[in-house]
């Protein structure tokens, strides 16, 4: 071996001793990694414009994180800072939540308000490119990357979405991003709150929404639907809390991994004086992840019934593993499990309801069929339920939270649903 090869297998080496110090390598281990080495130098040293090793380095571990599941990624520098950032409720960007489903880089929700959701982009909706670079072999981490940016400047998206001929060709200026996690009203005498990511102070917002709400009904609440529709997930300590407030006691969720340290079991408190009021959970393809553990405790506790479609199946854990002050691995490390033992991963909540959305997939004129700039489109989310006095409220027209009202109306036949599934209202 040359002498340069030698150096920069030495490095490597170094590297992966200091990063599996306290784990003993075989020797099978010892020849992969003298294969990794090698293959750097020889790219190193062939290609045709000269690359920085930390380039070639990252890349590899990009690459090995990305071909564990779509959730694993190397943080480095500013994604490191984003992943702190996008929990405390700023950043900026275009206002998506994505997963890779089926290999495909999905939309899981297009938040309100939002450049995103001012271009019509909606829960479902598949890209296919970045700024003209395929997202087939792109990491989840690198698609948001790409995706956030300097407020004012543009990222230009191609979509495919079931029900149209053609890709969408959309140019979205980003903006400084603003998450409102909770949003509530009163429907005809019920509660109403909408919770659209699980972010660090999103149980505080949800006791205060609950607790207004029992003063309303004079300490009574009527009934309550809890909207986790197009809700990705967010903080696994919020999903925790946000059960408690709905639960007197019982297991929340657990988790299950190799290592002992992510053997875990969650519990809600017991409380005095608990009322157990009707309340429904209403989901659809786009609630993942938090929500899912949410919709799952309180069905498998009966204490909701869970209505809607199928939910997203994204169940598995990502730990933050520290590898230097400016980078780190998120690495999935355990699954989620209902308190009866039901994994989400890849299956979802099934909903005790199946109440299907009819609105049909927004189909581009023929005219809009190259417009490139941003289109103006309705938001695939209902908007907030608009206020009594309006004479044709939006929330009358979303045909799932309607349907929804009138399952709390005529509660006393429909509970023995909790214990019951499959049922479909048409």
């Amino acid at each position: 071996m040359k002498k340069r090869n030698l150096s920069v297998t030495l490095s490597i080496f170094t590297f992966l001793f200091v990063a599996t110090c306290a784990h003993a390598l075989s020797e099978d281990d010892y020849r992969q990694l003298e294969t990794f080495a090698n293959v750097l130098a020889v790219a190193q040293k062939n290609y045709v414009t000269p690359v920085p090793t930390k380039k070639l380095v990252d890349g590899a571990i990009q690459g090995m994180l990305t071909s564990l599941d779509p959730h694993s990624a190397y943080l480095t520098g500013e994604r490191y800072r984003d992943l702190e950032v996008n929990t405390r409720g700023s950043f900026g960007g275009i206002g998506i939540t994505v997963t890779i489903k089926d290999g495909v880089l999905t939309v899981t929700d297009a938040m309100k308000d939002t450049p995103a959701d001012r271009a019509g982009i909606k829960a479902g909706d598949q890209i296919i490119k970045i700024d003209n670079q395929s997202t087939s072999a792109m990491s989840l981490d690198g698609a948001v990357g790409m995706m956030r940016g300097r407020r004012g400047s543009s990222v230009r998206l191609i979509i495919h979405r079931t029900g149209l001929a053609n890709p969408m060709n959309i140019l979205v200026a980003r903006d400084v991003i603003r998450i409102h996690s909770v949003d509530s009203r009163s429907i005809d005498g019920y509660a109403y709150i909408r919770l659209d990511q699980f972010q660090e102070t999103s149980d505080e917002e949800v006791e205060k929404r609950v607790e207004s709400f029992q003063k309303e009904d004079h300490g009574r609440i009527r009934g309550l639907v809890f909207d986790l529709r197009d809700n990705p997930g967010g903080l696994l300590s919020q999903a925790i809390k946000i059960a408690d407030e709905f639960l007197n006691g019982g297991m929340v969720v657990y988790t299950q991994g190799r290592d002992q340290s992510q053997r875990e079991k969650y519990f809600a408190h017991s409380k005095s004086g608990f009322y157990a009021y009707p309340m429904i959970v209403l989901v659809n393809g786009g609630t993942a992840s938090a929500s899912e553990i949410v919709a799952g405790a309180l069905q498998d506790q009966g204490r909701a019934l869970i209505v809607g479609t199928q939910t997203f199946g994204k169940g598995s854990v990502q730990t933050i593993l520290p590898i230097d002050d400016h980078s780190a691995l998120q690495l999935t490390t355990a699954r989620y499990y209902t308190p009866a033992g039901r994994s989400i991963q890849a299956v979802g909540i099934t909903p005790d309801v199946q109440i299907d959305d009819p609105r049909p997939a927004l189909a581009l004129k023929e005219e809009e069929k190259e417009q490139v700039e941003t289109i103006p489109r309705a938001a695939s989310r209902p908007e907030l339920p608009a206020a009594p006095t309006d004479p044709e409220p939006e929330w009358a027209r979303d045909v799932q939270l309607t349907k929804t009202i009138e399952i709390l109306k005529h509660w006393d036949s429909f509970k023995t649903q909790l214990v019951k599934k499959e049922t479909v209202i048409g």
